[in-house]
């Protein structure tokens, strides 16, 4: 059961720093977060007086760090809410921050997001055993009872051996996947905030080192830092301020955690969260009155090459199984029905996970409002926005030029 909503929630400015190889640069956490959220006001053309609450999301700093990151912006005593949600972090303090607007709770309140990760594969470890007491052991349980526990990198692991799954199942190929990669590397070229702007072929993927068969390093989104944020202000807000022009309206947004179809098949697929992509998209599109059809530019968790596939049928792009025919028919890219990742995708711009769901909305933002320069997408009103975290949460957003 749902409530209706009592006032619409604007996306008024974004910010977002270049996101870079971990200890390339030196800077802190703060430095990122003042960086973004400097930019994000600066955008909106709102002193940060004037913002409420501040809603922020990261995983590997102490708790409170969101106190410490905000407080570069200013000390004027206001609630700061920290967040920690996997790879969803950053969408799930877009949906707080939504959620206080809408509520009727404030009317300007700040999103932010950061990350300073190390260097090499999240996770480590070499056995199951190394996750019994991990909020993910369920999940690594389906995967170690279908497919064994290997000595690659357990993320990697837990997507490839979906992959394989994939390949089995409905015929997807090596090429198809490497295709998401090359794709993606392709997009990020024209990003000055992306990790990596190298383009590269589908063969130059294939050869890339291997991570976890069928995945190669190319197909794998890296460790980074960064930071994105994010100011979200409600319709009395947008108009006692004169922001119509830079206004991106909320236009539905949900957040779905798993269920039993995430484990009751026993397939890495179901534990990856494709279930609560798709649960998450419908509710969206329930709410909205709009969908797949209307959308015209999307930022999704490509994590890995894999999921991007997995999130095409999540979201009603293409038939279940048929994902990979989909990218190899250049139908999400320029020139095809969706551009899908205009960014880089996590597998190119990079993936600080604290900031990757502010980072998609940024991207978003400056899409609709026709300002993404080189990576523009003609045309575009509707936007979509996927983030996906294991353990689990999805998290769907559609904005829309208001």
């Amino acid at each position: 059961m749902t409530r209706e909503t009592t006032t619409k929630a604007y996306v008024v400015g974004v910010g977002m720093t270049r996101f870079e190889k971990p200890e390339t640069r030196d800077w802190q956490y703060w430095d990122m977060v003042r960086e973004a959220g400097t930019t994000a006001l600066a955008d909106a053309g709102v002193p940060y007086a004037l913002v409420e609450q501040a809603a922020v999301g990261y995983c590997f700093q102490a708790s409170t760090a969101g106190q410490r990151a905000v407080y570069e912006l200013g000390l004027t005593g206001i609630p700061v809410y920290n967040l920690n949600n996997n790879c969803a972090t950053g969408s799930t303090a877009l949906m707080t921050a939504r959620q206080f607007v809408e509520g009727g709770i404030a009317d300007c309140v700040l999103a932010l997001g950061f990350e300073k990760m190390s260097r090499g594969s999240l996770g480590g470890g070499s056995g199951a055993g190394d996750f019994a007491t991990s909020p993910v052991a369920r999940h690594y349980g389906i995967m170690a009872a279908g497919h064994g526990f290997e000595a690659s990198p357990p993320t990697a692991q837990i997507f490839g051996n979906a992959a394989r799954e994939h390949m089995e199942r409905y015929g997807t190929t090596e090429v198809q996947l490497a295709a998401v990669g090359a794709k993606n590397h392709q997009h990020s070229a024209n990003n000055p905030y992306a990790q990596f702007q190298d383009v590269y072929t589908v063969d130059e993927i294939l050869a890339a080192k291997p991570v976890h068969r069928p995945l190669t390093r190319l197909q794998c989104s890296p460790t980074s830092d960064g930071a994105a944020a994010a100011l979200v202000v409600s319709e009395r807000f947008v108009d006692e301020h004169g922001l119509r022009g830079r206004a991106v309206e909320i236009a539905a947004q949900a957040m779905t955690t798993d269920t039993e179809e995430s484990f009751a098949s026993g397939s890495c697929i179901d534990a990856v969260g494709r279930p609560m992509s798709r649960a998450a998209a419908r509710q969206v599109y329930a709410r909205s009155g709009l969908g797949i059809e209307d959308v015209d530019v999307i930022e999704l968790h490509d994590c890995f090459s894999i999921n991007e596939l997995l999130t095409y049928e999540a979201l009603g792009m293409c038939e279940e199984g048929a994902s990979g025919k989909l990218v190899e028919s250049g139908a999400t890219t320029y020139g095809g029905r969706w551009v899908v990742n205009p960014s880089g995708g996590l597998i190119s711009k990079g993936h600080p996970l604290g900031a990757t769901g502010l980072a998609q909305t940024a991207e978003l933002v400056w899409q609709l409002r026709g300002e993404a320069g080189a990576r523009q997408v003609t045309g575009a009103r509707v936007g979509l926005a996927h983030n996906i975290g294991l353990g689990g949460a999805a998290v769907v957003t559609l904005l829309r030029r208001a």
